[in-house]
């Protein structure tokens, strides 16, 4: 009998090739319902996908078919993984159809379909230029080629964004550094959001900065009725900031703030971390002693921001405090730290 035959042997009587013809149209057969069982899942939703992978695979599995009706099972079953989302699969199954019949124009549609639901634009646009080729008139490749142009385009267009912000952040480092400022971590966030300094192409470096009123921030005590005592007039009050708080950044993690709300939020790698690790902090990093330090506000902003033992926390913060408020005392002396 044929079953029993080695494998790579010749049939060498009449009753050998009947049974190796038999078995050949049996699994012909096999093949070729399995493939209509799986067309007619598809047909029926979602639920039944994966029993329609299964059957397209058992098929393939036969061996049975000619290059053509493997393509299309091959074919068939990246439709399914494109429906499932199995990008990556259904790229495999489309390549492979390809491979065993080139003029397989679904095959060449849905590998662009994968393609382009993975990123790769430029192979999906190959894959759907090559399409055309087979099928001139395929309007639903022209179609999916215009979609591939468009993410092209927004790709670009992002990616030139990404470079611009790295490129302004960078360069905003850079006159920090230039100016020797510190930065430290940010504070009070849910005040100052994502404003951050900003550089003018002349070279000028604007700072928002946030005026706190030390007497008024403690959870005890209620909210500014806005000085009815007129304890807060314009002669009355003096500005102080809080001197060797927290540590300095390295010029990465400045970096990562600075590009917080922009196109480059999320890029991975922002060219810095080597050089941290290389070169070590950027600043002495010790906090010092705690302290309040009285601004003369006759200095500039700049003056005031480059002092040794003020570190920048991202945003300078200053506090606002009164000569005539019974508060004043406590702070000047150290008794009053902000709130955590």
């Amino acid at each position: 009998m044929a079953l029993w035959m080695e494998t790579g042997s010749e049939p060498k009587t009449e009753t050998e090739i009947a049974d190796l013809e038999a078995i050949s149209a049996l699994k012909e057969s096999t093949a070729l319902e399995l493939k209509e069982k799986g067309n007619e899942l598809v047909k029926k939703g979602k639920k039944h996908y994966p029993e329609a992978i299964h059957c397209y695979s058992r098929a393939i599995d036969q061996k049975a078919l000619n290059d053509h009706d493997t393509s299309v099972l091959f074919s068939n079953r990246a439709h399914v993984n494109l429906l499932l989302g199995n990008y990556r699969r259904a790229l495999s199954d489309s390549q492979d159809a390809i491979k065993l019949f080139p003029a397989n124009v679904k095959a060449y549609y849905r590998a662009a379909k994968a393609c382009l639901s993975l990123n790769l634009l430029a192979e999906a646009k190959s894959y759907c230029e090559s399409g055309v080729g087979k099928d001139p008139s395929n309007e639903e490749l022209k179609k999916l080629a215009k979609q591939i142009d468009l993410k092209k385009l927004e790709q670009e267009q992002r990616e030139a964004q990404v470079s611009k912000a790295l490129v302004e952040a960078k360069d905003l480092v850079s006159a920090i550094e230039g100016r020797r400022l510190k930065l430290g971590n940010a504070t009070y966030r849910e005040l100052t959001g994502l404003r951050k300094p900003v550089l003018e192409k002349n070279g000028i470096l604007h700072w928002p900065v946030l005026l706190l009123y030390a007497e008024f921030m403690s959870k005890s005590c209620p909210p500014l009725p806005w000085d009815k005592e007129n304890h807060y007039s314009r002669d009355a009050i003096e500005l102080y900031y809080e001197a060797g708080s927290g540590i300095c950044l390295y010029k990465s993690k400045i970096l990562r703030y600075l590009l917080e709300g922009t196109a480059a939020a999320n890029v991975e790698s922002i060219g810095e971390e080597e050089k941290d690790a290389a070169d070590g902090s950027p600043y002495d990093s010790s906090a010092g002693s705690y302290k309040w330090v009285k601004v003369n506000e006759k200095r500039t902003l700049h003056d005031v921001l480059k002092e040794p033992n003020f570190i920048i926390p991202m945003i300078p913060v200053f506090y606002v405090v009164s000569k005539r408020s019974g508060f004043y005392k406590d702070f000047i002396t150290g008794k009053w730290r902000p709130p955590a």
